[in-house]
């Protein structure tokens, strides 16, 4: 099992990070030793992101979920400055947090998350404003690692990533139209 992330894939996140668009897609992997259960502050500086999760089986999108996807940004910044991986700071143990996934959808361009912490709406993220629509990253996910069943691929955050701190309360949703198909809540520890 493994997580492929797609980096810079809605263009507002790409310009709140003043980065530039690829001109091809973004690919990064997590190992399964960064998946917890807890949402736990880092001693560094961190910040999250919440992503739509897509759960593979037989090569194709079985079933899908809510990811958080956590960057240790000063660490990355470093790293990136001087043309190095970014495994240290996006692959820590604790970096990706998943809801339940569920195979109770119709079409997954019609399907849209949102992120709140203590109450207030943090990130929006909608199929439609991605650059890479989800059929389009398994198929180069297929290309670049090949795709085995549990796989997980974390689609791209949008814009409104933060920092966070300890008791805060995160809820993430996920809709399909207007109706809920997922729902989880983490505390910071």
């Amino acid at each position: 099992m493994k997580i492929v992330c797609v980096g810079r894939n809605y263009v507002e996140h790409i310009k709140e990070l003043n980065n530039e668009i690829p001109s091809s897609m973004v690919l990064f992997i997590k190992p399964t030793s960064s998946i917890s259960n807890e949402l736990i502050k880092p001693n560094e500086s961190c910040r999250f992101e919440c992503e739509l999760s897509l759960l593979i089986k037989e090569k194709r999108i079985h079933s899908v979920g809510i990811g958080l996807d956590l960057t240790l940004d000063k660490i990355q910044d470093s790293l990136k400055a001087k043309g190095l991986p970014w495994e240290r700071a996006k692959a820590f143990k604790g970096s990706a947090l998943f809801s339940e996934f569920v195979d109770d959808f119709q079409n997954i361009e019609s399907l849209y998350f949102e992120l709140k912490v203590d109450g207030v709406l943090k990130q929006k993220g909608e199929v439609g404003k991605m650059i890479h629509n989800p059929n389009k990253i398994v198929d180069e996910c297929i290309e670049a690692f090949g795709l085995e069943d549990g796989d997980i691929i974390m689609s791209g955050t949008p814009k409104g990533v933060d920092y966070f701190d300890v008791g805060e309360i995160f809820e993430a949703t996920l809709y399909e139209n207007d109706r809920i198909l997922v729902y989880k809540k983490w505390e910071v520890l």
